[in-house]
């Protein structure tokens, strides 16, 4: 069974439309397709759970200041 496809608009900066055009062009491929593989890229990453690198600092933060704690914590 082929896949459905569906229409979507999306306002993109100029500056990051005018990297993805020039991307496409030096790939010979739409800009569509690249679009298409970023999404699934940025689903496939969300759906492994990887940390936000904000997350990640907010925590590096926290466990700076409360090492001591979690240790006695953990025990």
């Amino acid at each position: 069974m082929p896949k459905t496809r569906d229409t979507s608009t999306v306002q993109v900066e100029g500056l990051l439309l005018a990297d993805l055009q020039e991307i496409a062009e030096r790939e010979h491929r739409p800009i569509e397709a690249l679009v298409e593989e970023a999404i699934t890229a940025l689903i496939a990453q969300r759906r492994q759970g990887t940390a936000r690198p904000r997350a990640m600092i907010a925590y590096g933060r926290s466990h700076a200041r409360y090492a001591a704690l979690y240790k006695k914590l953990a025990q």
